[in-house]
């Protein structure tokens, strides 16, 4: 005869409660964080598969991400660093506004979530500037004698002499790309800004939560789950820009 299976009735899940012993906004959170995931995770294979196929012409991100505010010798990866720092930052500051919530005490919340929109602010302007000077290209003029590189030229019809002419370029875009192959601007556009976007749109969720943090909202409510709760994307946000980091910039 088989053993009967004993279990505690206390401990058996009835429904009417979530079964992790947290609330359904936290379980949604994950669900939506770990389907971003897998989101990301496809564009950098993407990202790893074109790299691979281009790898003798793929551009080297120590030669193209040089400029650095206010310095006009060319620093690598120097700004990008930065940014990388600054968003590491604000992940810490947002731990402490997480720390502070469950103390109910609303003044480090409201000093601790400040700062982490500020840091989230401060990378999304870093990143603009970044994609201006990505555009925009080198200030070494490029002359026909001197262009040895196809990439810094493209074939455009001039109507007029009804033939195809060479145009010599700077910078980047989606069709074109002084640095290399266009693939790679296409990636770092994509890639990048889609990370872009996610900051962007937590910083927002942090200002509306802030506000209602300043209203008194949450401390009327007897907690402050909500700042946990967006903890958990601005967490997500911070660890996804580790590996778009180290993808793009230092492998």
């Amino acid at each position: 005869m088989g053993h009967a299976i004993e279990f505690d009735q206390k401990k058996a899940w009835r429904g009417g409660e979530s079964p992790f012993r947290m609330s359904y906004g936290k379980v949604f959170m994950w669900f939506f964080l770990v389907s971003d995931a897998l989101t990301f995770s496809g564009l950098l294979c993407a990202y790893g598969f074109i790299r691979h196929k281009y790898s003798g012409v793929w551009p080297v991100a120590e030669n193209t991400f040089t400029h650095f505010p206010f310095v006009e010798k060319h620093v690598p990866l120097a700004y990008v660093g930065l940014m990388t720092f600054i968003l590491i930052m604000s992940s810490v500051t947002m731990v402490l506004a997480v720390e502070a919530g469950h103390r109910n005490y609303k003044k480090g919340v409201v000093i601790w979530l400040f700062l982490t929109i500020i840091g989230g602010f401060m990378f999304v302007g870093s990143q603009a500037w970044e994609w201006y000077h990505f555009i925009v290209g080198s200030d070494t003029v490029i002359s026909t004698a001197d262009c040895t590189d196809i990439s810094h030229m493209r074939r455009i019809w001039d109507v007029d002499q009804g033939k195809y002419l060479d145009q010599h370029f700077h910078g980047a875009n989606m069709f074109v790309n002084e640095y290399g192959v266009p693939q790679f601007a296409n990636f770092f556009f994509f890639i990048t800004g889609f990370h872009g976007f996610h900051v962007f749109s937590g910083v927002m969720i942090n200002i509306v939560i802030f506000i209602n943090v300043l209203l008194g909202t949450y401390e009327r409510r007897g907690h402050y789950e909500m700042i946990e709760k967006v903890g958990l994307y601005w967490h997500f946000v911070d660890l996804v820009w580790v590996f778009v980091f180290t993808f793009f910039y230092l492998l």
